[in-house]
């Protein structure tokens, strides 16, 4: 299989939500049109990237909903369950576990890890915030993959190499700092003032009405 851009899989999950929405509302078909309409793409685009895992179409009908909501699923890899793990039990933290989005797609947080012996022993609902000594034995057992990384900015990387070294395949990083990790290990990052600077300049040099 060639190479997938980044941008196609990002535009995946766009797709997906967007083919529930659609579930909601009780479609049962949609076009590449349609769909690439809704969400300010061309009908190419869809078919393009959609044609990197192979022809999901109908002539003459187009995508059955259901029927490539389960596809788009299966290539994210969440048509299955992914055990995630948390460090970082500060107020992001707290939001984060308690985030009912990420159980409805396929994400739970079954361990949360902490740093700060004060917050240790602490439980959210069933879960219990654990010293970071005890990643490597958590990881093993529960059969984690996937990390969120939710700690201040100095102490991103250190937690970073501990979550590789125990065996963690990918991380999101919500710290606002970059970190590094081998070629093996996935990584996303999300920085909340980023996101906010980049909507800020929009505004500030969207285009003015010259009368």
């Amino acid at each position: 299989m060639d190479v997938i851009p980044n941008r196609v899989s990002q535009r995946l999950s766009l797709y997906l939500r967007q083919l529930e929405a659609f579930q909601r509302l009780d479609r049962r078909t949609i076009s590449s049109l349609q769909l690439g309409q809704s969400l300010g793409l061309t009908d190419a685009q869809v078919r393009k990237d959609l044609g990197y895992f192979g022809q999901f179409g109908r002539p003459g009908i187009g995508y059955l909903v259901a029927d490539l909501i389960a596809k788009v699923k299966r290539i994210l890899g969440t048509d299955k369950t992914w055990n995630v793990l948390l460090v970082g039990y500060g107020n992001l933290g707290r939001a984060l576990v308690a985030h009912k989005e990420f159980a409805a797609k396929g994400f739970q947080i079954v361990a949360v890890f902490d740093s700060d012996n004060a917050k240790i022993g602490r439980k959210s609902g069933a879960i219990a915030v654990q010293a970071l000594s005890e990643l490597p034995c958590t990881i093993a057992r529960e059969r984690i993959a996937l990390a969120i990384i939710a700690v201040p900015p100095d102490g991103a990387q250190v937690v970073a190499d501990q979550l590789v070294n125990a065996g963690i395949k990918g991380i999101l990083n919500f710290a606002p700092v970059s970190i590094n990790v081998p070629p093996s290990v996935a990584l996303n990052a999300v920085d909340l003032s980023v996101l906010l600077e980049q909507l800020s300049f929009q505004i500030n040099f969207q285009k003015k009405d010259p009368n």
